[in-house]
């Protein structure tokens, strides 16, 4: 079995709803974002997937987070945007992404601020 993970980043806003305290303003992060992917078999060039291709696929969801205001993007008003939720929206984009590839998506760890991460996987 191989993993293979990749990170990349973005800049948004996010204010915390139902929390109290200074978080519940708008404030804002740079994002960065590492996701594991699984697989049992690699290709004729020794790859389980191509970090290019990865990264490109994390890209594309990432794009619509980027420099906007996290609260906006959820739109629900009862989804408070907090790193834990973040990481469930994206594994679940990105899952949606590599249902055709011969990889498993196995985690979207999501970290806010150097040493404070939230992580999701199914």
């Amino acid at each position: 079995m191989y993993e293979i993970t990749t990170e990349s980043h973005f800049s948004a806003a996010h204010s915390l709803r139902h929390y109290n305290g200074p978080c519940e303003n708008l404030h804002g992060h740079n994002w960065l974002v590492r996701v594991t992917v699984r697989c049992e078999a690699l290709d004729k060039s020794g790859l389980g997937i191509d970090f290019k291709t990865l990264k490109q696929k994390l890209g594309v969801i990432l794009e619509t987070y980027d420099h906007k205001n996290l609260n906006d993007v959820f739109g629900d008003p009862d989804d408070s945007p907090s790193s834990e939720r973040l990481s469930r929206h994206i594994y679940r984009r990105l899952s949606e992404s590599l249902s055709d590839a011969k990889v498993k998506l196995v985690r979207v760890e999501v970290q806010e601020t150097p040493g404070n991460s939230a992580a999701y996987y199914e």
